[in-house]
C-alpha cells in the first residue's frame, strides 16, 4: 500500500473531561464514516485546564485514564489507527505530569507513546506568560514508529520550533510527521502555516497537525487551522477556525519524489562555528 486517508479532528476543548470525550467520539466516528484510515486529534485532546492544582486534579495515571480508555475503544469500534494528540498523565513519584501522546492500533493496543520534549515557557507579545514546565516534565526520547503505510515521527506543538528534531526523525526513517497542537491565537496568526510548511519541505515528509480552536477556560484562545501538508509544501487541507474534521489523501510516492528533487537529507556536512574569527573580521571603529 502506498497511500491512506488521514483526518484531523479539530476541537474546542473545555475543562470538562466527560464533555470533551463525548465530542471527540462524535468527530472520530464522523472521520471514520468519511473514509479516514488514520485519525489524529490535538494536543490536550480531552481537556484544557488552567492552574497547577486544577490540572493535576483532573489528570490520571495511564492505566486509569478515562480518555485513553475511550481512544482504545474508538479504535476497535472504527477499525482505524488513532492518535491521541496528548493527554495529561500522572507519573508515580513525580510532582509534574507527562504531556503524553498515544498511537492506538485498530485492536485497541497502545502502539507507541511519546512525551513532549520541548516545554512552552514564554512571555507572549500580548503580555501573558506561560510556563508549561511548571506542570509538565519534559520528555527525553524522540520516537519513530510504524504505521501500515509509513514510518511515523511523533511530536507535539511547541516541538514545531525545533527543526533539528524533525530532521533527526526523517533521518531515522520517518516519512510522515504528526504535530498535534494547541497553538496560541497570537503566535498562530504569525507562524503556524509557515512553520508547518517549513517542517514538511525541510524533511520531505507529510505533516499532519490536528489543532485546538476557539476560546477555552480563562479566555485562552487557540488558533485552529488543523493542516495536512505535502512534502513539497502544499497545504492539502485546512480545518479553519471552527470545530470539525478535515481530511486528505496521503500518497507516499510524493515523499520519494520530493526528496529526489531536493536530497538535502543526504547533504549534511560537519562544520565548526568559529566565533573568534567572526569577531576579528568585523572592523571596530
Amino acid at each position: 500500500m502506498t497511500g491512506f486517508t488521514a483526518a484531523c479532528v479539530q476541537i474546542n476543548a473545555s475543562n470538562d473531561l466527560e464533555e470533551n470525550i463525548a465530542s471527540l467520539g462524535t468527530m472520530i466516528r464522523e472521520a471514520c464514516a468519511a473514509g479516514a484510515d488514520f485519525i489524529t486529534t490535538p494536543e490536550c485532546a480531552a481537556m484544557i485546564e488552567v492552574g497547577r492544582d486544577n490540572i493535576r486534579a483532573k489528570a490520571f495515571v495511564e492505566d486509569e485514564h478515562p480518555a485513553l480508555d475511550a481512544f482504545r475503544g474508538w479504535a476497535v469500534e472504527t477499525g482505524t489507527w488513532l492518535l491521541a494528540g496528548s493527554l495529561s498523565v500522572l507519573i508515580e513519584g513525580e510532582e509534574r505530569l507527562a504531556n503524553r501522546q498515544y498511537l492506538i492500533s485498530p485492536t485497541g493496543a497502545i502502539a507507541a507513546r511519546y512525551d513532549k520534549i520541548h516545554m512552552f515557557d514564554v512571555d507572549l507579545p500580548n503580555g501573558k506568560s506561560l510556563r508549561e514546565s511548571n506542570n509538565y516534565r519534559p520528555g527525553a526520547d524522540a520516537v519513530v514508529t510504524p504505521l501500515p503505510w509509513c514510518q511515523l515521527g511523533l511530536s507535539i506543538c511547541y516541538d514545531l520550533r525545533f527543526p533539528h528534531l524533525y530532521r533527526d526523525l526523517a533521518k531515522a526513517g520517518a516519512d510522515v510527521l504528526v504535530i498535534p497542537s494547541a497553538f496560541m491565537q497570537v503566535t498562530g496568526e504569525a507562524h503556524w502555516h509557515v512553520l508547518m510548511r517549513a517542517r514538511a519541505i525541510e524533511t520531505g515528509c507529510f505533516v499532519i497537525a490536528a489543532a485546538q480552536c476557539g476560546e477555552h477556560v480563562a479566555g485562552r484562545l487557540s488558533y485552529g487551522h488543523s493542516v495536512i501538508v505535502a512534502p513539497w509544501g502544499e497545504v492539502l487541507s485546512d480545518g479553519g477556525t471552527e470545530e470539525g474534521i478535515s481530511l486528505a489523501e496521503i500518497d507516499l510516492a510524493a515523499v520519494a519524489k520530493a526528496r529526489g528533487h531536493i536530497p538535502a537529507l543526504d547533504h549534511d556536512r560537519d562544520y565548526q562555528l568559529n566565533i573568534e574569527n567572526l569577531k576579528s573580521s568585523v572592523a571596530i571603529e
